[in-house]
């Protein structure tokens, strides 16, 4: 029965289907980051905030977001018990979206985090906008709802869409981002950082560097 009863949550929020297969080409400028176990998508914030406006409200005008999902107890704890961590594990539990304002370039925001950096199509780019706002719970209005500030920076939680498990963890969204970008990732075994990172290292080793980094156009 607790099977069944899980199956409606099991792959929320689901990767977007996305027939153009990523080429590395485009001009929009993604970030994915590793902060040691959990990772984050950090995506142009006009794109974003056009399709929710209290991300506007909220943040306004800066350069970037980044995103991240997660369990909403052990993520927003201010201390990490073996409790918290057991539960969030091995029990489905509510999820949360943590939003962070990134003012400046990635790796001079985060320089203790490792950072992978590509670019996107349009075509991409809204496919991964779609796939961040389906990560969202709404209210009856269809709204965002907003719960406490977030963790570190100028940052926000929100109420997410989906539970967490341990075979739906934050890693594996970070991958079912990757796949609505149309990404030849395979989200479900991808559960850890490691995981996540390994597979864009192999992806960005064929694609065009200058000086070591990725040139959108």
């Amino acid at each position: 029965l607790l099977l069944f009863g899980l199956s409606g949550c099991w792959f929320k929020p689901a990767a977007i289907g996305n027939s153009a297969p990523f080429s590395g080409a485009g001009g929009h400028v993604v970030h994915v980051i590793s902060h040691g176990w959990h990772t984050g998508l950090v995506v142009p914030a006009k794109e974003i905030q056009a399709r929710i406006p209290a991300l506007q409200d909220q943040f306004g005008d800066v350069g970037s977001l980044e995103f991240g999902w997660g369990d909403k107890g052990f993520y927003q704890a201010e201390e990490i018990t073996t409790g918290l961590t057991v539960r969030a594990v091995l029990w489905p539990t509510e999820s949360v979206m943590h939003v962070v304002a990134v003012p400046q370039s990635p790796r001079e925001y985060f320089p203790d985090s490792e950072v992978i950096t590509f670019c996107l199509t349009d075509s991409a780019l809204s496919s991964l906008m779609q796939f961040i706002a389906s990560s969202f719970k709404r209210n009856d209005t269809g709204d965002v709802v907003s719960m406490k500030s977030g963790v570190y920076g100028n940052s926000q939680f929100y109420q997410g869409e989906g539970d967490y498990y341990l075979m739906n963890t934050c890693n594996k969204w970070t991958a079912k981002g990757l796949r609505s970008a149309g990404m030849n990732i395979s989200p479900t075994f991808k559960l850890t950082a490691d995981s996540v990172m390994g597979y864009l290292k192999k992806e960005m080793s064929s694609l065009l560097l200058v000086d070591g980094v990725v040139a959108c156009r």
